[in-house]
């Protein structure tokens, strides 16, 4: 067995065994984010197999400074979005299934075509490919006691501590709206207010998807026509608690919510 393939399967016993460590081991513990990336391949792999479903996207992390310096990176990491942890807004998820609920209010896209990976985009020329704009939520889960230390090779093996993913309805017309300007929001229990903005995801939710466009060929990936992409924190950080009822709120461009057991 590689070193690869040992994390896979270490990440998926955490994973099943909801458990938490400080660290990987360090003799199969990914050394750059290359391995990061192929342990993350062959992780998604062991996760469909138990789930069941398929791929319907990525996630991008670190696309703000608040998340940034939330998990000691500097770079943008991406993760893969599962069908069988992707859900409709006004989803309740238990919550025991989590160990950590971070919840992320966060620009969603929908791929109309696919893009071909040869070009380099920008804000302005990767518009023509997204068919809407998606108001989401995504649940960050993670596997590590010191998850500010592990570093940006472990997260992106562990599928960009991905947990869940919860979209609101699409939005076709969504050119009209200045993305970077707008305001977005998330309400805990009609109470807590959490503020933000589009500006926060690398200056622009675009930007976010341009830089995805540009990296995922790197690894022999491209973005598909059918794809969601969901761009990263657009507010301060909250740890959801059980119980707790979250609502995204992006102004004219819609709500998405979701609902934790007690």
């Amino acid at each position: 067995m590689n070193r690869i393939t040992a994390a896979a399967d270490y990440l998926m016993g955490l994973r099943r065994g909801r458990r938490q460590v400080p660290h990987l081991p360090e003799e199969i513990a990914p050394r750059n984010l290359q391995e990061g990336y192929q342990v993350q391949n062959a992780f998604v792999g062991r996760l469909l197999a138990w789930h069941g479903g398929k791929t319907c996207g990525y996630k991008i992390a670190c696309t703000s400074r608040v998340a940034q310096e939330a998990l000691g990176v500097s770079t943008p990491l991406f993760g893969r979005l599962l069908t069988a942890t992707s859900y409709a807004s006004g989803i309740t998820l238990p919550a025991d299934d989590f160990l950590v609920r971070c919840a992320e209010v966060e620009f969603g896209f929908l791929l109309g075509e696919d893009l071909p990976p040869d070009r380099d985009y920008t804000v302005e020329s990767i518009r023509p490919w997204v068919a809407a704009v998606v108001p989401a939520l995504e649940i960050v889960d993670h596997r590590f006691v010191d998850w500010q230390k592990v570093g940006a090779a472990t997260l992106a093996a562990d599928n960009a501590i991905h947990g869940a993913w919860i979209s609101g309805p699409p939005v076709t017309d969504w050119h009209r709206f200045d993305l970077a300007q707008q305001a977005t929001a998330l309400i805990v229990n009609s109470q807590r207010c959490f503020p933000g903005s589009g500006a926060a995801v690398l200056g622009h939710p675009l930007a976010a998807l341009a830089w995805l466009a540009n990296e995922l060929p790197r690894y022999g990936l491209s973005l598909r026509a059918g794809d969601y992409v969901s761009t990263g924190l657009t507010t301060a950080i909250y740890l959801a608690q059980p119980g707790d009822h979250l609502r995204g709120d992006f102004g004219p461009l819609g709500q998405v919510e979701v609902r934790f057991t007690s």
